[in-house]
Order: structure tokens, then C-alpha cells, then sequence
């Protein structure tokens, strides 16, 4: 069983209208990447208006619904890292490779 910490971090986040992102790093404690065929959006973006998330980085991906990432692995992710930027949506996970 993998701990939070097991998880693939969030090495970086150009999402500058996010409320967990913070220069560039998010403070999200996890994020979940949702999304569509060929698309894999940042599910936990959440427009500025309030500002959330943790003091310290250390934001993982916590879950991916997109089993067709060739990182994904029993809807977990298995890439190094990932990093999230503008993509299709506001937010999306640029890691996303599909199979």
C-alpha cells in the first residue's frame, strides 16, 4: 500500500489563476487529474477568488481517472513527476501521454 508521499509529486504548476497555486508551486495537498479522451485536466483548479492549500510544498497527484495515460497504473499515477500548465482546459496535467 502507497502512502501520499509514494505518490508522484507536483514538480510544477504555470496555472497562474489557480487559488492553490503559489509562484509556480502548488499547495494543493493532492491533486486529482479528470478530464476526457485525449485530454487530462486538473481537476482540483479552482479559480482565484480564495486562496487555499498548505503553508509548505508538497503536493502529490492523489488520483488519475485517466486510464488511458500510459502513466497510469490502477488509476494511479506512475510518472516521475508530473507538471501542470494551460493546456485544452485551464489547468492541465502536461505529464498525460496517451497509451
Amino acid at each position: 500500500m502507497s502512502t501520499l508521499m509514494d505518490l508522484p509529486p507536483v514538480a510544477e504548476c504555470s496555472v497562474a489563476g489557480c487559488s492553490y497555486n503559489d509562484h509556480s508551486h502548488c499547495h494543493a495537498a493532492a491533486i486529482t487529474i479528470g478530464g476526457h479522451a485525449g485530454d487530462a485536466a486538473c481537476a482540483t483548479f479552482i479559480p482565484l477568488g480564495v486562496k487555499g492549500g498548505l503553508e509548505k510544498v508538497v503536493t502529490h497527484v492523489g488520483a488519475c481517472q485517466r486510464d488511458d495515460c500510459v502513466h497510469n497504473s490502477a488509476l494511479e499515477c506512475s510518472a516521475e513527476s508530473v507538471r501542470v500548465g494551460a493546456g485544452h482546459d485551464s489547468a492541465d496535467c502536461l505529464t498525460y501521454a496517451p497509451r
